[in-house]
């Protein structure tokens, strides 16, 4: 991995790191062979050697920072496993599981709640279609949900049913953002003691309705607004530990932005996997308050 020492923030915080507990999958089958999004193209050739190779690097690169990382075997025919981050939500020790929209994606919802089940969480099995952290993201005590191509607005209720938190609907318009979080990055896992006085978040803007900018806007008056080039090179599609932000190399202005707040960038190149749709955090599930 690529690593730079954070300078001084502008704003004088200092970023506290927070220790993390992630699901990964091996993308040992990973190929494009159906298109369920804009990024995949089948008749592009992939390279599951190199796909192996840089996702290596992220898995090393989280042990690298201290953080947990459990496997889920990966399955033959299921080549967007890797993707784990749509596998599921947990807060608590609870997982709720993931139903997908597209019939190619179905068969990993069963198999993702069978190993949360024998990982000690409780799993609540979903009525309806979501796609886990993919669409759900957990900042403070709020889940900010969204939808416009794969969660149902349905989900969005159910979630709250099954947390018992304040839910935020955001709805996506660019097909090219179809899960939340390749739209926004959650900047700090921790809110309140030991953690940021306030958690926050980075977004890309145009990639939601106006009602739903409005609502970022006046939520996170102090959130990153990503340019449309970083959101292109999924620069928001990456995983932060409160201090460390691990994000593509190709989205330099939001690197800058997030040295200016004071968390130290973690460049890390999955471009292999983005043939598949997904990036930093599509890889990255978090187990949060897993019974161990």
């Amino acid at each position: 991995m690529s690593t730079h020492e954070s300078v001084a923030p502008a704003t004088g915080t200092e970023r506290i790191q927070q220790h993390r507990r992630y699901l990964m999958c091996r993308p040992e089958h990973f190929t494009v062979s159906y298109s369920i999004n804009p990024w995949m193209e089948p008749s592009r050739p992939t390279d599951t050697a190199r796909a192996l190779q840089q996702w290596q690097t992220l898995y090393d690169t989280y042990l690298a920072l201290g953080h947990d990382v459990d496997l889920i075997d990966p399955i033959d025919g299921l080549p967007d496993m890797v993707y784990t981050a749509n596998g599921g939500f947990l807060i608590d020790g609870v997982a709720y599981g993931a139903k997908f929209r597209f019939a190619e994606r179905v068969p990993e919802g069963p198999a993702f709640m069978e190993w949360f089940a024998a990982n000690g969480f409780d799993v609540v099995e979903p009525a309806e279609v979501n796609e886990g952290e993919g669409d759900f993201l957990l900042v403070g005590q709020t889940i900010l949900a969204g939808t416009g191509f794969r969660s149902t607005g349905d989900s969005h209720r159910e979630v709250g049913e099954v947390f018992g938190r304040e839910v935020v609907s955001l709805t996506l318009t660019d097909p090219r953002f179809y899960h939340l979080d390749t739209a926004i990055a959650v900047l700090d896992p921790v809110e309140g003691p030991g953690g940021a006085e306030r958690a926050n978040i980075a977004y890309l803007p145009n990639a939601f309705d106006g009602r739903s900018q409005a609502i970022l806007r006046e939520r996170y008056p102090d959130a990153i607004q990503v340019s449309d080039a970083d959101g292109a090179v999924f620069g928001l599609n990456s995983a932060s530990d409160g201090r460390n932000v691990i994000i593509s190399p190709r989205a330099a202005g939001f690197e800058a932005q997030l040295r200016e707040r004071g968390y130290t960038p973690v460049m890390l190149d999955l471009s292999e996997l983005l043939l598949g749709g997904g990036g930093i955090k599509c890889c990255t599930l978090e187990l949060r308050g897993a019974v161990r």
